[in-house]
């Protein structure tokens, strides 16, 4: 029944279209008022409202993952010239092109899905009907934090937006329309989850803005949800793109504030960091199984996820390695930038950072048992767990079979051939979300979080060494335990099974240390890409990327060689935001007067 109520709304929301991403709806005022006289039909907009929250996956971007658009990776696509990524790479972007809009337009798509929920809280204090205050008031909760999360997304890439918080009237006057600061969207994105978090939560388990959902409710929004969009918001206002140098109101003490309460509230209302015991024939760590399962919602196993997308990733063919049959793509092939961020096992750093501007002269700490002639040796178990290197094992269930192998000349060689799609780039390809048995006849691989435990551990330790230091303590507003920095960050080394970190760095020492966990924690995870902009260093770290050609000699013995690619050139203060369509800021700017665009656009 509730499919064919969906579909019937769908139908009639058919009647309700927009000529551009801030244009109201045109008609369908009617539709609207049937909507919100049924039950069924008020509950599936909700639903329609939900389904705008981005599925994260490859199929974005032109196919391609985000890692490829910054160091994370270097995409096999890298050569054909029709490609998006080609187009980043040859710094062919523009606001009319933009590579990132090619298949999935975040303006479009996050506006869609705030004046849809706009609709919903205009019209749920209207309904005709007899429901419960408790489901009623619990709908309208999770419509205002998805309303909140749509603008932490757009904010993340384009800095300040317009707030809309009613929907246009077909009259509406767009002259007066302005592009709020990154900082009021801030303001409203905690106001909106704060008043969800507000509404007492009911005795009832099966109704209500509630901490636990049954499985049969994935996709729904909880407050653990909620806090998750706060923790974020609030560290990006307080980054250095944002912050105006400090001296905006999101201090880094605020966001240490915030930033702790919502990890506070998550332990204690039951998460962990996902830490089962896992059969070595299956992963090769509990990191390593948990992104090759689904979560469960009831978090009666994974209590480590927040938000999943629902969308089962395709490693195995879209990330693939050539000897998986059916294959059709490397995409992103780590770089070797990353592979040297990867600690040693007993968490001493091997590469120290190069004494050439590409990259080639690695300082090797001499210090760390890091050798250059076994390079993949005594690694961070999140090595093993994210990355195909040369003598990986590609079936786990066969130990001493097949490997992986990416010198020049072996199975999943590092070849010339730029232009089949199937090779390595970089003699690395990517291991995180696949499983062993993924083939063309199964795809068991896994899927992406939008938000997870580990991401808030991080969030809170970098507000707290930034406002306090590593090591000082950190007292719970809310009734959980003190906290430092270093002890966030250690917690999220704990279930990797790294050592950690040294007691007694300085700041800045300590600083490096966590950008270079969040890095290898988060990997692949689409939070690199905005790390580098928040943190203003993409000028340091996105223009030259290398990787790692291997020969094998006569005897078995092997020798590595780096190579630095073409410069990207999208490493430029222009990058450090996505560009507005052109056809959407020229006409703000004709309308209102003001230039809608972002520097350098």
């Amino acid at each position: 029944m509730k499919s064919i109520s969906f579909l019937l709304l769908l139908v009639m929301m058919c009647f309700i279209t927009y000529s551009c991403s801030l244009d109201p709806e045109d008609d369908g005022r009617m539709a609207i008022e049937e909507v919100f006289d049924k039950y069924n039909y008020t509950l599936n907009y909700v639903d329609i409202c939900r389904s705008y929250i981005p599925q994260l996956s490859f199929d974005r971007n032109d196919g391609t993952a985000l890692a490829s658009y910054c160091d994370e990776a270097q995409d096999s696509y890298d050569n054909q010239s029709d490609a998006a990524v080609y187009k980043w790479y040859d710094d062919q972007a523009s606001a009319i092109n933009y590579p990132l809009n090619k298949t999935y337009n975040y303006w479009d798509e996050m506006f869609k899905g705030i004046k849809r929920c706009n609709i919903f809280l205009a019209n749920i204090d209207h309904i005709t009907f007899d429901m419960n205050e408790v489901e009623r008031t619990g709908w309208i909760a999770e419509v205002r934090v998805m309303r909140a999360f749509y603008y932490l997304q757009l904010i993340k890439r384009f800095g300040g937006v317009p707030i809309m918080k009613d929907s246009y009237a077909v009259d509406h006057g767009y002259g007066s329309d302005v592009r709020n600061t990154f900082e009021e969207c801030a303001d409203f994105i905690l106001e909106e989850c704060d008043w969800a978090l507000a509404v007492p939560e009911s005795s009832d388990a099966s109704i209500g803005f509630r901490w636990n959902v049954s499985d049969a409710e994935r996709g729904k929004l909880t407050r653990g949800f909620a806090w998750a969009v706060k923790s974020e918001a609030v560290l990006y206002a307080a980054s250095p793109l944002w912050s105006s140098n400090g001296t905006g109101k999101y201090t880094w003490a605020k966001a240490t504030e915030i930033t702790k309460a919502a990890l506070d509230q998550l332990l204690a209302h039951g998460y962990e960091l996902y830490n089962a015991d896992v059969d070595p024939t299956v992963a090769q760590n509990a990191y390593a199984y948990y992104f090759i399962t689904q979560s469960d919602p009831s978090r009666s196993i994974d209590k480590e996820t927040i938000y999943q997308s629902q969308e089962r990733l395709k490693i195995w063919s879209n990330a693939g390695v050539p000897i998986t049959s059916g294959m059709s793509k490397a995409g992103p092939c780590p770089t070797q930038e990353l592979i040297d961020a990867y600690e040693m096992a007993d968490g001493t750093v091997p590469i120290l950072g190069y004494s050439d501007a590409n990259h080639l002269q690695p300082i090797v700490n001499t210090a760390s048992s890091y050798d250059p002639d076994n390079p993949y040796e005594n690694r961070d178990p999140r090595f093993y767990a994210s990355i195909y290197y040369n003598g990986a094992v590609r079936n786990l269930r066969s130990p001493s079979g097949l490997k992986v192998m990416t010198y020049v000349g072996g199975n999943c060689e590092i070849s010339d051939r730029v232009t089949d799609v199937r090779y390595t780039r970089t003699g690395y390809y990517m291991r995180k979300f696949n499983n062993n048995t993924s083939s063309s006849n199964a795809n068991n691989d896994g899927y992406m979080s939008t938000f997870r435990l580990a991401e808030m551990y991080l969030n809170f330790a970098e507000a707290a060494y930034q406002a306090n230091g590593p090591e000082a303590q950190v007292s719970s507003t809310v009734g959980g335990v003190s906290m430092s920095a270093k002890d966030a960050v250690d917690a999220v080394r704990a279930r990797a099974g790294m050592p950690s970190l040294p007691a007694g760095l300085s700041k800045d020492d300590f600083e490096k240390r966590y950008r270079n966990e969040r890095r290898i924690e988060l990997a692949f995870e689409e939070h690199r890409f905005f790390d580098v902009r928040r943190w203003k260093i993409l000028n340091e770290t996105d223009k030259a990327v290398t990787g790692m050609r291997i020969t094998q000699h006569e005897d078995g013995s092997y020798t590595y060689t780096r190579f630095k690619f073409d410069d990207r050139n999208t490493n430029t203060d222009k990058y450090l935001m996505y560009p507005v369509d052109e056809t959407e800021a020229s006409k703000m700017e004709r309308l209102t007067g003001n230039d809608w665009q972002n520097p350098g656009w």
